[in-house]
């Protein structure tokens, strides 16, 4: 691993990492997938499975996890499907089939070749079987036909007649009163820097740092998937190339990435960041009862998006500013969720049919944000948490048993730290040198989070001890330069956490200090049959948002809704005819 100085044509750093696996290379994932699928013994597999003539057998090489804390080698594993149509677009993930070779990297050569469990258990056929006919499920609209699709929804377009609000100089971005650069990494996608608002800086860098998917089912090899996506694979380098018309909607504006080959020759990413406006709905809204006068104010949003696909995951990346001066990052999974064969007419306890001879496993997704502040342009700021707590038992204080107090704790050690909802417990930035004027507080930025199960394999297992930014919500660590990543630098085949689970115990303090504040969150995803060929997008969103920072509420001056505005139109209802059938 090395820094490079391009301007000055000289290495500022270079680390040697013999015991680290890279990153996934695509050309390389191209060749595991070419050598698994021209390979004799696979060949020989397939065969047996005699499979229909019009059959094209594809495979998704994954890389190969941990279980061997002595194994050095570059591996994948190519879970393997078919496809029973020429189309290129067939869903192959509705039919798996039970084999799973294992591919060395470097060599191409086959290292082992895995047959998958079809039952309940670990058991295995002696011999791969002949495959069972089942029918596709499919999602491509060319395979689905115009028939397939419902008729009645009309088009809903989004226009701005006077052109958008924001402006662009280069990377740098304004927008009403925000202003930020844009930038755009290979791992993280697109990452916020010198966030200000109305001039006021805020943070430094906002950014997704990592996420992993550790899937809950003991059976081998299915105990070695665990996908760190941005470590393993990177947000940036599979962000789709975005067009008119598909992802944003309405006044678009584009930024395109770069990537470099093997051979370090630089290739630009079209159009890998979309940038729109977006009306969602009532920002706030406050009417007099005596004269019955409405006062309200639409919330425009500015989303700043980019959509990576991960094999068969997509995932929505969103920073998304508002009126009101708050932050939200925005994170969107679908796609098509990971399968693999189950005998028909079989359920194991690990994950559901969702169709014919097809297992979705259940699994989590645990995100890490990373939020570097910069509170009005200071650099110490320190991570407190409020507590809500009633006052009982005080009849001097609380004659009435009515009370309740907040309670302010700062954190004074790195560390990780729970969230706990019996107490409303929030974690906030706040800088002790500047005090609001109104309420006489620390100005601050509060985390909205999103609250979330951690995850579930114990502190003995690998997949714990990759990814120990997963045993917590809420981290707070002293900043060090290169400290970008929750799981460590390098994640691939890893077999401990090298990033949170080192700096967060540090003997330091980080009261009135550089502090970096992170949030990890996520889902567990108990699959089901509406998940699948295609599952509706799964949100999670969490919020920075002010708290004590200004005197008022920040979208006080927006310019109140009008129908002049918003050009809003009447919709007529038919009159009923009095032969019209009643419906019972």
């Amino acid at each position: 691993m090395a820094i490079v100085n391009i301007a000055q044509k000289r290495v500022e750093k270079e680390v040697e990492t013999p015991d680290s696996q890279g990153p996934v290379d695509w050309h390389e994932f191209e060749l595991v997938n070419k050598a698994c699928n021209s390979h004799p013994e696979v060949q020989a597999e397939v065969t047996k499975l005699k499979l229909p003539r019009n059959a094209r057998v594809h495979n998704d090489p994954w890389a190969f996890g941990t279980d061997d804390p002595n194994e050095r080698r570059r591996l994948f594993q190519c879970y393997m499907y078919v496809a029973l149509s020429e189309d290129p677009e067939a869903n192959h993930y509705s039919l798996p089939i039970p084999l799973a070779p294992i591919f060395d990297a470097h060599t191409l050569e086959l290292v082992e070749l895995q047959r998958l469990p079809m039952g309940t258990g670990d058991e295995l056929d002696p011999e791969t079987q002949p495959w069972e006919p089942v029918k596709p499920v499919e999602y491509s609209a060319n395979i689905m036909g115009n028939d397939a699709f419902r008729k009645d929804l009309k088009p809903l377009q989004v226009i701005q007649p006077e052109g958008p609000s924001f402006k662009i100089f280069g990377r740098r971005v304004e927008w009403q009163k925000w202003s930020f650069q844009l930038g755009w990494t290979l791992r993280e996608g697109p990452v916020l820097h010198d966030v200000q608002y109305a001039g006021r800086p805020l943070f430094y860098r906002v950014s997704m740092s990592e996420m992993t998917v550790p899937y809950g089912d003991p059976r081998t090899p299915y105990h070695r998937k665990q996908a760190f996506d941005l470590g393993d694979s990177g947000f940036g380098l599979t962000s789709n190339s975005l067009s008119l018309g598909c992802d944003c909607l309405g006044h678009i504006a584009y930024f395109s990435g770069v990537r470099v080959t093997r051979d370090g020759e630089p290739v630009v990413m079209p159009n890998v960041v979309c940038m729109h406006e977006i009306d969602d709905g009532i920002g706030w809204k406050h009417t007099n009862f005596r004269n019955f006068k409405s006062s309200v104010v639409r919330n425009r949003q500015l989303v700043i998006q980019c959509t990576a696909t991960v094999a068969n995951y997509e995932y929505i990346l969103a920073f998304v500013l508002d009126q009101a001066a708050n932050i939200h990052i925005e994170v969107r999974a679908t796609g098509i969720v990971s399968t693999m064969p189950i005998r028909q007419g079989l359920q194991v306890p690990w994950g559901t049919v969702v169709a014919p001879g097809v297992l979705a496993v259940n699994h989590q997704h645990i995100f890490c944000a990373r939020v570097d502040p910069n509170l009005d342009g200071d650099e110490k700021n320190t991570i407190a948490y409020d507590e809500c707590h009633p006052v009982i038992e005080n009849p001097e204080i609380d004659p009435y048993g009515c009370a309740f107090k907040v309670n302010s704790t700062a954190i004074n050690k790195p560390g990780g730290y729970e969230l706990d909802i019996t107490k409303n417990r929030t974690y906030k930035i706040i800088n002790e040198a500047r005090i609001n004027s109104v309420s006489g507080k620390p100005h601050g930025y509060k985390l909205h989070p999103v609250p979330s199960q951690m995850l579930m394999m114990g502190p003995k297992t690998f997949n714990y001890r990759r990814g120990i930014f997963t045993s917590k919500a809420i981290w707070v660590t002293k900043y060090q330069d290169d400290e970008l990543w929750a799981a460590g630098e390098f994640t691939n085949q890893s077999r401990e956490d090298t990033g949170l689970a080192i700096w967060s115990n540090r003997e330091e303090n980080v009261k009135n200090e550089n502090v970096v504040l992170w949030h990890s969150f996520g889902v567990t995803h108990v699959t089901r049959p509406e998940d699948f060929p295609v599952m509706p997008v799964e949100k999670f969103v969490m919020s920075l948002k002010p708290a004590n920072f200004f005197e008022v509420n920040p979208s006080n001056d927006v310019p109140r809704s009008s129908q002049s505005q918003n050009q809003s139109t009447l919709h007529t209802v038919e009159p009923e005819s009095c032969c019209r059938p009643s419906r019972m």
